[in-house]
């Protein structure tokens, strides 16, 4: 866990003490306690009541340590980016910054929504995953994000580039190489990533390139699907590599 523990500020029954850099001025904090598990933070639940006397919860994490900083702002940024095109997706982002009174610890706060183990509505959910990616328009024309994004620990490649060809391969090169830093290269996996990247990759997607702009398509609900219809079903392997 990338959390440095802080006596005083825990997530338990009965604490009712924050850092003063998490919430804004004028909340009175009824609550704080653990709230699910994570590998990489600390994570919780703060009760509050507002200035005008409104209960409101929020869902903290935290992190320590330089990579705690990026990747507190990195969801931020990215959860702010798709509240602010499908608000309904997602909690409302409050804010990301650093503990005033304990050294190099850093938190991200959003809206508390209740969890379920339930499947989300496959309809409503691709509806909502669909709405996100038509209404949402990149600053640069360019794939790519401002602030580097995590998937969990892990940093994911968020440089412009003017073609998804050339953003995802990057983006699986990254991954790979980071996943070879952990288990070593082998033979196999050599001639693997060789055919991905000079044949795979090239086939799938350099025929979805139309005026620097295409889709990622991750849902298998969705009616439609893009041409060339030959490859559809080796598109989906190719992006949900990327899940593995």
């Amino acid at each position: 866990m990338n959390y440095n523990d802080a006596k005083g500020y825990d997530f338990d029954s009965g604490n009712t003490n924050t850092d003063p850099a998490v919430l804004r001025e004028g909340c009175k904090v009824t609550s704080i306690e653990n709230h699910s598990v994570s590998f990489w933070a600390k994570t919780g639940r703060i009760d509050v009541l507002l200035k005008d006397g409104t209960p409101q919860s929020f869902f903290i994490k935290v992190l320590s340590k330089e990579i705690g900083r990026s990747m507190t702002e990195g969801e931020f940024h990215s959860m702010s980016a798709i509240h602010g095109v499908v608000p309904e997706f997602v909690p409302k982002p409050i804010a990301c910054g650093t503990y005033e009174n304990i050294p190099d610890t850093h938190f991200f706060v959003c809206e508390f929504r209740e969890m379920t183990e339930d499947m989300p509505d496959p309809d409503e959910f691709a509806s909502r995953l669909s709405a996100m990616h038509q209404k949402s328009a990149s600053p640069t024309g360019k794939f790519g994000f401002h602030i580097t994004t995590y998937a969990g620990n892990l940093p994911q490649y968020v440089a412009w580039e003017d073609s998804w060809e050339k953003f995802f391969t990057k983006s699986m090169r990254q991954a790979l190489d980071l996943e070879i830093a952990v288990k070593e290269n082998s033979d196999e996996l050599e001639a693997l990533s060789q055919a991905l990247f000079e044949k795979v990759i090239p086939r799938l997607l350099r025929p979805l390139e139309s005026g620097g702009r295409t889709e990622t398509f991750t849902n298998p609900w969705r009616p439609l699907i893009s041409a060339p219809e030959e490859d559809f079903e080796g598109r989906l392997e190719l992006y949900r590599l990327q899940e593995i």
